[in-house]
């Protein structure tokens, strides 16, 4: 499996800023945090201190995780992706056969997903079970509460 993280430039844009966001204005309320702590006395039975030393933690563990995708992201053209079959950055549309409902979801990479914008991850099961698939296609997705069948009804791009 590809350690490639693809993007559309938006969401490769989104990401920076939130790294920057993060290295300045993140770590300085980090850091203001522990001081305050650290004031407060005894730093052997100080909560406040642990809580603020455990934000820090988790701060630049997620300053490292965006470090690492992003030097591993690669940006791809969303023009440029092939709509004669489900491919990442396709919109599709397709029709649940069990209950007749036509939704129209966009594939994109992980951390670019958001359900409440119709954008689901090329990971998930319905986005794994969609690609490839043409026009007029079924595509069978087993998820946990069983399996679905979607008709593809339509692929664009945009």
């Amino acid at each position: 499996m590809s350690s490639y993280t693809y993007l559309t430039k938006s969401g490769y844009e989104k990401l920076r800023t939130e790294l920057e966001e993060l290295k300045t204005t993140g770590r300085a309320e980090a850091a203001r945090a522990i001081a305050e702590a650290r004031a407060q006395g005894d730093l052997s039975e100080n909560a406040e201190y642990d809580a603020a030393k455990e934000a820090q933690g988790m701060l630049e563990m997620r300053i490292s995780e965006l470090e690492t995708l992003l030097a591993n992201a690669r940006i791809l053209d969303e023009s440029q992706v092939d709509t004669s079959q489900v491919a990442i950055f396709s919109n599709v549309k397709i029709k649940n056969l069990k209950t007749g409902k036509e939704l129209t979801y966009k594939l994109v990479s992980e951390t670019e997903a958001d359900i409440k914008q119709m954008k689901i991850s090329v990971s998930s099961p319905i986005g794994a079970g969609l690609l490839g698939k043409k026009r007029g296609e079924i595509a069978r997705i087993s998820t946990p509460g069983g399996t679905l069948e979607f008709e593809i009804l339509d692929i664009s791009i945009g």
